[in-house]
């Protein structure tokens, strides 16, 4: 099975795709979407648009695992996010993908165990899990690795 994961973001937003095979799972693609800062949101929320919409056309995942935005200091900036996300939701709806959803400490406590787990943890475990020589970079990747495997492990439970 083919997983997408996503890491919602209007300015990075990132992307991992891995597969499913005999319960291990392996990197297929993994990466951002960059939008400019400049630009409008209309713009940059149809960059998301067509070039996830490439990137589901291109990898043909099955499932989408999305990150919640469970928190945000920055009121605007959760506005932005949660705009990016309905994007993403648009895109694996259109395509016919089964969507799950977690919260970033479902992400942690599926990773590691421990719902409090630092970043750096999470990332190594997406290393140690997909059997990589590095962590995944740039973090954005790595966050969506970690949501596709959470789903991963769901769907195996």
């Amino acid at each position: 099975m083919r997983i997408l994961g996503v890491d919602p973001g209007t300015g990075i937003l990132g992307f991992g795709v891995i597969d499913i095979e005999k319960g291990k799972a392996k990197l297929v693609d993994a990466g951002v979407i960059r939008t400019p800062v400049k630009e409008d949101d209309a713009v940059r929320l149809q960059t998301i648009y067509e070039e996830l919409t490439d990137i589901i056309v291109q990898t043909k995942p099955a499932e989408m695992s999305v990150e919640k935005l469970f928190f945000a200091r920055n009121v605007t900036t959760a506005m932005t996010v949660a705009q990016a996300r309905g994007v993403v939701l648009l895109c694996g709806q259109q395509a016919g993908l089964t969507i799950a959803e977690y919260t970033p400490m479902q992400i942690k406590q599926a990773l590691t165990g421990y719902g409090k787990a630092e970043k750096r943890q999470i990332q190594e475990m997406v290393r140690v899990i997909l059997q990589l020589k590095a962590i995944p970079k740039p973090d954005d990747a790595a966050d969506a690795l970690a949501a596709a495997i959470t789903h991963s492990m769901n769907l195996r439970a």
